[in-house]
């Protein structure tokens, strides 16, 4: 669903999601339900899930990536918990990052497998255990599955994207939610707003009338000297394209053309044949995401275009420095509170 997330979910409400709201009401039912009653397995470390109230993008993976590294600071040990979208494994695999393909065990964990390892499974508690048991983690970040994991979380952040906010505010389908607010809140630890803009603000004056934390930060173009002055073709394959080509100007880059394509998209030969091909007429650099390079990678990309490519990584930064370390530090203290009530 997140491949395709229909326009009208980020608009004000119309037609379309008066005559969804009967389908809205039964999925909001049956999610809240599952969030309330689904049993949650204890695993033998600390579970911090970042993840979001909606499908489609919003920054969890940079915020993820930046939390593994404050733990690495802290001396812990941190692995990721992921379902991967588009996975293929039916048992739980640990990424590795130099030969596995992103339709194999997702894009998202290819990212993450740069930092820390990755255990791609749909059986969250098989992959924490993996986890744990061989490659000596005492500390998982679980990326998304905020709403169905079947394993206790110790602290849950929920990362909502300032430019977006919650869409029109209606549960799938007629919306973006993927279940109630006041049902998602229930089980929310903290509410880090991302980005600039004032779309989240109604959500996050709701968390924090609910005691919910409120934190801030933002993504930074990691080699902005790389991108200054450039003249670029733009093209990205994520939930919200025009945050990336905002974040190439914002690096000093001028967007000549853009292309969008949907959330996960794997490109066909053809398509990245026109991109270069429109890239050379115009005289211009081909710009992409991280992401889009970890699906171009290890498939069947022609030859000579990553030679072509310049990949804008971005990383999460907190407004307030020492706001991973306490998220960290409350979530050490929630699971030291677990093991002493057995």
């Amino acid at each position: 669903m997140t491949s395709e997330a229909p326009p009208f979910w980020w608009e004000k409400p119309d037609w379309r999601v008066l005559a969804l709201s009967p389908l809205s009401a039964v999925y909001g039912l049956v999610a809240g339900r599952r969030m309330r009653h689904a049993p949650r397995e204890k695993v033998e470390a600390p579970v911090l899930c970042v993840g979001n109230l909606t499908v489609g993008g919003s920054g969890k993976t940079p915020v993820a990536i930046a939390l593994a590294k404050q733990a690495k600071r802290m001396r812990l040990t941190p692995g990721f918990l992921s379902r991967g979208h588009g996975g293929s494994f039916a048992k739980p695999h640990v990424v590795d990052a130099h030969h596995d393909a992103a339709r194999h065990v997702g894009d998202e964990p290819l990212l993450l497998a740069e930092h820390a390892p990755v255990a791609v499974t749909a059986d969250r508690a098989a992959g924490a255990k993996l986890l744990i048991e061989k490659h000596g983690c005492d500390f998982l970040i679980m990326d998304d599955g905020f709403q169905s994991a079947r394993i206790h979380i110790d602290y849950a952040l929920v990362v909502v994207d300032a430019r977006y906010g919650i869409g029109n505010g209606r549960v799938i389908p007629g919306g973006p939610l993927r279940a109630k607010v006041v049902d998602q809140l229930v089980f929310t630890s903290g509410l880090l707003k991302m980005g600039e803009g004032t779309a989240a603000d109604p959500v996050v004056r709701q968390a924090a009338r609910a005691g919910r934390p409120i934190f801030l930060a933002h993504a930074e173009p990691a080699d902005r000297a790389r991108f200054a002055g450039g003249r670029f073709l733009a093209f990205a394959g994520i939930g919200h394209p025009e945050k990336f080509f905002d974040t190439v100007r914002a690096a000093g880059g001028e967007v000549v053309v853009s292309r969008a394509f949907p959330d996960h998209h794997f490109y066909a030969n053809d398509e990245l044949a026109d991109l270069a091909a429109l890239a050379g007429r115009e005289g211009l650099r081909l710009v992409s995401t991280a992401k889009d390079a970890a699906r171009l990678r290890h498939g069947t990309t022609p030859a000579g275009f990553f030679d072509q490519l310049d990949v804008l990584e971005i990383d999460a930064v907190f407004d307030l420095d020492h706001v991973p370390e306490r998220i960290i530090g409350e979530t050490l203290d929630a699971w030291r509170l677990r093991k002493l009530r057995g």
